[in-house]
């Protein structure tokens, strides 16, 4: 039985989902981050369950010819680039085969991914920063990322995924904080003002907003700051402060003041503009969006006669992107500031055949067919993390679209809808793509068919 704190030599025999090494010892399976299978580590368990054990790497006896060397500072602390010691076409293959494992988990057969569409150069990819502000342990101002599954603030200056110019602007903001005695907010006492520091850049237009987000209405030197920044920075269009006065882990609150500019920043994938507001969902890493919805269009098998839905729409971006080859788009999504937004962006590119609607997909999506009378001949599907709702799954098998493609952000939910999904459709083709490098994320792309119907 093993025990917590006892050592052991082990081999590494897997990498999990999350990129974790794991062993086994007289059966259990043991978790270890930072392992990379073929490793031979010595270890300390550090948690025994019934089933399960977690330990950590004391020592590497036999080196994987796939370790990198550590290029970043908080890596191992904020758990945010999990794959960081891993070469990066390596990282492709863990990807690669977590998807094909989870799937073949949930579906009882082999699915195999088609394509891995990978950065090449997977650096500084990030397009939003989002640092919280508060004190550290000794009560002076620090600001960062938080250490994983804690709140405590690692010191960041760089980190390696995240925009260049962003990160300068973050640093200049922090140091006219500090500089000038402005309160951060402090979460034991809920007092200050500072919160998060929170930065989009648009990749094409190099156009940058800042969002401030503060705990009060009104903070210290307030156009002090914006004046200072906007001096020193052209490409800053817009500076928002976000108020967020409650106690949560949700980093936006819900009213907006503009200090600078229009309060809204664009941005290209492929030929088409994006309008980018502070509370907008715009995917971080643009470079492999384009590549991810150039698929997705390519799955969809559009000739510009067919009416296509896309759910989970956001800011309307996959619609847009296929609407060159698109008779009538609908979108809908459940963030009214999102489809406001859809709505300019359709505009800002003189589309006349896009229609964007609020409301949750699983309740409008069944009125809205009532009501219309229409059928989709193609539908996109983007869900949150948590997947598609069981409601919205059994309309589309209802009305059955000739073609349905899914683009997901969770392996593990995508698997669960898509043996929903199979009742009335076939797998035709999987492709994932690296949206997040060095993470243990990744976007995968479905394309799905009807089944034909066989007169007996």
């Amino acid at each position: 039985m093993l025990k917590k704190n006892e050592e052991y030599i082990v081999e590494i025999i897997d990498n999990g989902f999350q990129g974790e090494g794991i062993s086994k010892i007289d059966g259990m399976a043991i978790f270890i981050p930072n392992g990379i299978k073929g490793e031979k580590v010595k270890i300390k368990i550090l948690k025994v369950t019934s089933k399960i054990a977690y330990g950590k790497i004391l020592e590497i006896l036999e080196k994987s010819e796939y370790r990198n060397e550590a290029d970043c500072e908080t890596y191992s602390r904020c758990g945010g680039c999990m794959l960081r010691h891993v070469n990066y076409e390596k990282t492709l293959e863990i990807k690669k085969t977590s998807v094909e494992t989870t799937l073949k988990k949930a579906l009882g057969r082999e699915i195999k991914i088609s394509e891995v569409l990978k950065m090449n150069e997977p650096y500084n990819y990030r397009n939003k920063l989002q640092y919280p502000v508060g004190l550290d342990n000794n009560g002076n101002p620090v600001m960062g990322v938080f250490a994983e599954r804690t709140h405590s603030i690692i010191l960041t200056k760089e980190c390696k995924i995240q925009d260049i110019l962003s990160q300068k602007i973050a640093n200049d903001i922090f140091d006219f904080i500090v500089k000038n005695n402005i309160k951060v907010y402090d979460e034991k006492s809920l007092t200050g003002s500072i919160r998060h520091i929170v930065i989009r850049i648009g990749k094409k237009t190099n156009e940058v907003m800042i969002t401030l987000v503060t705990n009060t209405e009104k903070f210290e030197k307030e156009q002090e700051l914006v004046n200072y920044i906007t001096s020193k920075y052209q490409e800053i269009k817009t500076i928002v402060k976000n108020i967020n006065n409650k106690n949560t882990n949700v980093i936006l609150g819900s009213e907006n003041k503009v200090l600078f500019g229009d309060g809204y920043i664009y941005d290209y994938l492929g030929d088409f503009k994006f309008k980018i507001s502070p509370m907008s969902f715009y995917q971080v890493n643009p470079i492999q969006t384009e590549k991810l919805y150039s698929k997705a269009v390519e799955y969809a098998g559009l000739t510009g006669n067919e009416t296509v839905f896309d759910l989970y729409c956001g800011i309307g971006t996959i619609g847009i992107f296929a609407s060159k080859n698109v008779k009538k788009l609908y979108g809908i999504e459940n963030v009214p500031e999102a489809i406001e937004d859809a709505w300019q962006n359709a505009k800002a590119n003189n589309l006349e055949n896009a229609e964007f609607f609020v409301g949750d997909v699983e309740k409008t999506l069944p009125e809205f067919i009532k009501e219309r009378n229409i059928t989709p001949d193609v539908v996109f599907v983007d869900p949150p993390r948590k997947g598609c709702d069981k409601t919205a799954l059994d309309t589309l098998i209802q009305i059955k679209p000739k073609r349905i493609v899914y683009v997901s952000c969770n392996p593990a939910t995508l698997a669960r809808d898509l043996k929903i999904l199979e009742e009335q459709y076939e797998i035709k083709d999987v492709s994932i793509c690296d949206m997040f490098s060095f993470t243990h994320h990744v976007e995968s792309v479905v394309k799905l068919d009807l089944r034909e119907v066989v007169d007996e």
